[in-house]
Order: structure tokens, then sequence, then C-alpha cells
């Protein structure tokens, strides 16, 4: 996201697809309940060093899980405010629920972060979470 000409980076919509389950896969049910069980909470970190299985079981989980879910695949590119933030307003917009009940998430940041200038992080988060809280069911 290049902020300071008010152009446009496009993003790599690669970065929103839940990595396909390979057949060999353990399946690690105590963990897939213990994410559902974080379900209730507002949030749940999911940590482990590489290697150590977090995306295959994140994977998993969202093939069992019933509720809407946003996927978004970081990498050491996006360690930039603007950039995070434009992958995860379109990694938002994903999710069907929210483009059929409130397909305006994101708009407005979006738009602030390709016009010229440095954004104002604090009114951008704020509209993005007021977006977010239009959307009447739970998201994941």
């Amino acid at each position: 996201m290049d902020t300071e000409q008010g152009t446009a980076t496009p993003l790599l919509t690669t970065k929103f697809y839940v990595p396909p389950l390979r057949p060999e896969v353990v399946s690690r049910p105590q963990l897939v309940e213990r994410l559902n069980t974080g379900l209730h909470r507002k949030l749940t970190l999911v940590s482990a060093p590489p290697g150590f299985g977090t995306t295959t079981l994140l994977s998993e989980w969202v093939n069992c899980c019933e509720r809407p879910v946003a996927w978004l695949s970081l990498d050491e590119g996006d360690n930039d405010l603007a950039r995070f933030l434009a992958y995860f307003a379109e990694a938002l917009q994903t999710i069907e629920v929210v483009r059929e009940a409130a397909g305006t998430i994101g708009e407005s940041l979006l738009a602030a972060l390709q016009s010229p200038g440095e954004p104002q992080v604090e009114p951008l988060l704020t509209g993005l979470l007021n977006d977010i809280a239009t959307v009447q069911d739970p998201l994941s």
C-alpha cells in the first residue's frame, strides 16, 4: 500500500485462501475443541514455532467451524500498518455474511489508505470497528 502517492498496491488474493487439508493430516480434536471454546472469548491466540502445525490446526478448525471465518496469511512484508489494515479489511469482505449484511465494511478505511498523506490510525480503526459492529452474526 503506497499511501504517500495515493495509489493502491494490489493485494495478493491467495492470502485469503484457507490452506486445504492434506489427506494424511493427523486430526487434533482436543485442540479443535479448545479453539471452539475460544469462540466465547474476545481473543484466542495460537502461537507455536514454524513447523509445529499451527496452520494445519487452524485449517482443520475452519473446516469444522460452523461460523463465518475470515482467513488472512501474513508474512514479513505485511509488517506495515497501512498494508496490514488494507489486507484485514479485504479479509473481512471475504465473509459472505459481511457482504450480505453490511457490504461496506472497511470501504472508508480502504479509501483513506489510498488518499495522499499519512493516514491517522485512530479514526481509521474507529471507523472499521464501527463497521464491524453493524454485522449481526458472530464472526471468527
